[in-house]
């Protein structure tokens, strides 16, 4: 009973903190050390693992896109699958480049999370946003569509999703803040960031099983595999909800309101996570 709960507790931080700018591994350090009493080696292999669950959510949502970029990939598909799979490559090969780079220096030097500070200065970018969005003149507002990025906006993209790896920083905060600045309209952003996570997801499974100095064993023995399956399974049934929810209102008139509230939340997780990286 108590696996159950706990399974499902990890599958909740992990399906609510992956969609919201406020780094889901910074909240799964926090409750895999908290729960278990998991080093911070440990709890951030655990974190990048549950990357499958997240994975899985947006490669359901996504089915139709992920059909037309398999359809790309052998020569069939039409415009909009082969902008989409340029997209994809480009950002995922800066974002391996750069997430592995930062991944070996922080399981390797890192002795407890460096947390708060990227958080917070994201919030602030994302309310700079905020008042962007709300107050620009409208021949100034974010208005670039997927065909309108160049390959020096891939590149920061990619950059800037690879950057993510860094614990306290939010994927989803980090690439959606990047195009927004990048004059990318709202609703293109916020797509495309869920989109870009599914080969990035592999990505982080895969660096976590090959150059994870920490064994995936023993901490799948600490936390049990029923309570890691738990947890998936959770994760895509909160983050299929949040995708649908986010994008809605990313594509609605709040679009304002939601990027000042995700910067807010933003800034109070980073407070949080300078107390834990203090505690």
């Amino acid at each position: 009973m108590v696996n159950w709960f706990l399974g499902i507790v990890l599958g909740i931080v992990q399906g609510v903190s992956e969609w919201l700018p406020v780094s889901s591994k910074t909240q799964i350090i926090i409750a895999s050390n908290y729960l278990y009493g998991l080093t911070f080696a440990e709890a951030y292999a655990f974190g990048l693992f549950l990357e499958l669950g997240t994975f899985f959510a947006a490669l359901v949502y996504f089915r139709r896109e992920t059909w037309m970029v398999l359809k790309a990939l052998v020569g069939r598909g039409g415009d909009d699958g082969r902008l989409l799979l340029k997209f994809l490559v480009v950002t995922t090969v800066i974002t391996g480049v750069v997430g592995v780079v930062i991944y070996k220096v922080v399981s390797e030097s890192v002795s407890g999370p460096i947390l708060g500070l990227p958080m917070i200065a994201l919030g602030c970018i994302l309310i700079g946003d905020a008042f962007f969005i709300r107050y620009a003149r409208r021949e100034t507002r974010p208005r670039k569509e997927l065909k309108d990025l160049s390959l020096r906006d891939l590149v920061i993209i990619g950059f800037a999703q690879g950057v993510a790896a860094l614990p306290g920083v939010s994927r989803s905060g980090a690439t959606v803040s990047t195009m927004l600045l990048l004059g990318v309209k709202p609703a293109e952003s916020f797509r495309l960031s869920f989109i870009a996570l599914i080969p990035a997801s592999i990505g982080a499974t895969a660096v976590t099983v090959l150059f994870t100095d920490v064994s995936l064993s023993s901490t799948t023995s600490i936390i049990g595999y029923p309570v890691i399956v738990i947890a998936i399974l959770v994760t895509v049934m909160i983050g299929l909800v949040f995708i649908r929810v986010l994008l809605r209102w990313a594509g609605s008139s709040k679009i304002a309101l939601l990027t000042f509230a995700l910067g807010v939340l933003a800034i109070v997780g980073g407070v949080l996570g300078l107390l834990y990286g203090t505690g």
